[in-house]
């Protein structure tokens, strides 16, 4: 009798820190920066990378693991996964190949008698838990992006932030996840106040919801302080914009807004009697919303270093 357990330990663990450990090298990291980024020994790191730890060909050959590989060490160069982060990701990955994926299939061939059907069921948690997973490390993500992204903060309105994204076939904010509260802008820097969480955001969870209900694919949308020369570089860059009501009913505005313009990913009032102009930013996901802001607004830069750079710094 072995547990799924047994067979992540001893199969896709050691192949997936193999594989993880030689991106990191072939991307110039060291060794004591990659034990660190891992949280394992120095020592381990060598087996690692000079091949002394025996991988398993099948988890390496496994298009999710080396999706997640590359993706991992892309997140740890740019700054925008820390390595809690990439726990996380990692976690969920591991899940969704419980789930009739690769470890399944290697607990079955583990176990006489147990088939993939069987095996899969065993760590059925249902869908929706493993999406709203993966919807909070996304906009952790997200999130990471937007406070390395010099100037971001002054993007902040006074009313606040909010990066949101929701489940598929979301209906209420309980399925849109948010930061608690509002980002701030706090001496020119961007204040978090609190884990990603669902039900937390009316407002901005209320954009996504409308989107959605206007028959947008976006699943995620940012809210900053409108500025025309934002607006046009958005448009420039290939995105569609479409102007709501600032005194309607954010649902209906937004409904409105939309059917003018049903390829809308920029939504935008520039105010009205008591109303702050604010343009939101629609998107697949928190990170793609986060990056089209880094990467086409005029005022802000990239402040993103790796955690390599930071590790060396004074």
């Amino acid at each position: 009798m072995r547990f799924v357990e047994e067979v992540v330990v001893e199969a896709v663990l050691p192949t997936v820190r193999s594989m993880l450990a030689a991106e990191l090298r072939d991307r110039e990291y060291t060794q004591r920066e990659i034990a660190d980024l891992l949280g394992i020994s120095q020592s381990a790191v060598s087996k690692y990378v000079h091949g002394d730890v025996g991988r398993n060909e099948r988890v390496a050959d496994d298009e999710q693991v080396r999706d997640l590989v590359e993706r991992l060490a892309a997140g740890f160069d740019s700054g925008d996964i820390a390595p809690v982060e990439a726990l996380i990701e990692m976690e969920v990955c591991l899940r969704d190949l419980e789930q009739g994926g690769l470890v399944a299939e290697l607990h079955a061939e583990a176990v006489p008698g147990l088939t993939v059907e069987a095996a899969t069921a065993i760590h059925d948690e249902g869908g929706r838990p493993r999406e709203t997973a993966r919807v909070r490390v996304s906009v952790r993500r997200g999130l990471r992006v937007l406070e390395n992204t010099s100037g971001f903060a002054r993007r902040i309105p006074a009313v606040g932030s909010n990066l949101a994204e929701a489940v598929s076939g979301a209906e209420t904010v309980e399925d849109v996840a948010a930061v608690p509260g509002r980002l701030l802008d706090v001496r020119g820097s961007v204040t978090v106040p609190g884990e990603p969480a669902f039900g937390v955001s009316q407002h901005v969870a209320g954009v996504v919801l409308a989107a959605g209900a206007g028959g947008s694919d976006a699943r995620a949308a940012v809210n900053v302080r409108y500025d025309e020369r934002l607006r046009d570089a958005l448009v420039a860059a290939g995105h569609r914009a479409a102007e709501f009501d600032a005194e309607a009913d954010i649902e209906s505005a937004v409904a409105a807004a939309l059917k003018r313009e049903p390829a809308a990913t920029v939504l935008y009032q520039t105010g009205g009697f008591g109303v702050e102009p604010v343009l939101y930013v629609l998107g697949a996901d928190a990170p793609a919303v986060a990056r089209t802001l880094r990467e086409h607004d005029p005022t802000l830069a990239t402040g993103a270093t790796s955690l390599r750079d930071e590790s060396t710094d004074g």
